[in-house]
């Protein structure tokens, strides 16, 4: 068995679990390790992570480690959050026991994977990489609005004047576009979310779509042009007569599971719309009469 291990170098935590990793799998596998994980084990082999080609990918960080390798690597991912929200991690690396055991399971391959949805897009007429979360279009003019065309299947559907728009996955739909008001999609689905960014029109509302869709968002004011911004991570420029598009990537983000479920991963990370603990408004579920 071939293991990759990618750590956030900015956070020292994360470097220490990696070198902790390296120490627990031992010679039970070849451990190949990533060139941005500058620090974990010198004596191991170091390639850049697109070239790693591992049979699971270890990553330690937060979300943005997780979505900065599932762009580059194709290989199945257990996510440890040694970051703040982790809402796409599988252990907590702050449980020590939850850690090492998970490493042990994955040795003795004692583990399912859970497939999701990426999103596919031109830039104008170039593709970039895949995204996990979203791509999002915004003005490039900081603190002014934008005015963009929205089509479907190469049908305009009409203009929205905004900061920006957001195309997300079920996945992404917990991240930015959750917090412009977008609905949460359970990640088992596979569909498009599509969220306005402070819309002009208070009225306007987020749209799911199926995921045989493919969005076309053009700014179309002259002489303002438009940013990309990629899983919030890369940015790609967009002038005013290009478009992004984007679609359904045939591609899938493959997660190590070993058997918690999405709402569990939620569980006090003050996402969920509705309380976790049944005190909130004074009267728990068990203080309730039975219902006739």
């Amino acid at each position: 068995m071939k293991i990759g291990l990618v750590a956030n170098p900015r956070k020292p935590a994360a470097i220490e679990l990696a070198r902790r990793a390296v120490v627990l799998i031992g010679d039970r596998a070849e451990v190949v390790v990533s060139d941005e994980s500058a620090g974990v084990a010198p004596e191991l082999v170091h390639r850049p992570l697109e070239d790693l080609d591992p049979d699971v990918l270890i990553a330690i960080g937060g979300d943005g480690t997780f979505l900065y390798a599932l762009r580059r690597s194709d290989a199945p991912l257990l996510p440890i959050n040694a970051g703040t929200v982790g809402v796409l991690a599988e252990v907590e690396a702050h449980r020590p026991n939850e850690f090492e055991g998970a490493i042990e399971r994955l040795l003795k391959g004692f583990y399912f994977l859970e497939e999701r949805m990426k999103l596919a897009a031109l830039v104008g007429t170039t593709p970039v990489p895949d995204t996990t979360n979203d791509f999002v279009l915004h003005s490039a003019q900081v603190g002014k609005m934008g005015l963009f065309e929205i089509a479907f299947d190469g049908h305009v559907a009409g203009q929205i004047r905004a900061d920006g728009l957001i195309v997300a996955t079920p996945t992404g739909s917990t991240a930015y576009s959750l917090s412009s008001l977008g609905p949460i999609v359970d990640p088992g689905l596979d569909a498009i979310v599509l969220t306005s960014i402070a819309p002009f029109r208070v009225e306007a509302r987020a749209v799911v779509l199926e995921p045989l869709r493919t969005v076309r968002l053009r700014p179309i004011e002259a002489g303002r042009g438009a940013v990309v911004i990629a899983d919030g991570q890369d940015e790609y420029p967009l002038p005013t007569d290009s478009a992004l598009t984007v679609y359904r990537s045939p591609r899938r983000a493959t997660l190590v599971r070993f058997g918690s479920r999405f709402f569990q991963r939620l569980r006090g990370k003050r996402i969920l719309p509705w309380t976790e603990n049944g005190s909130e408004g004074g009267t728990s579920g068990a203080d309730l009469p039975p219902r006739a």
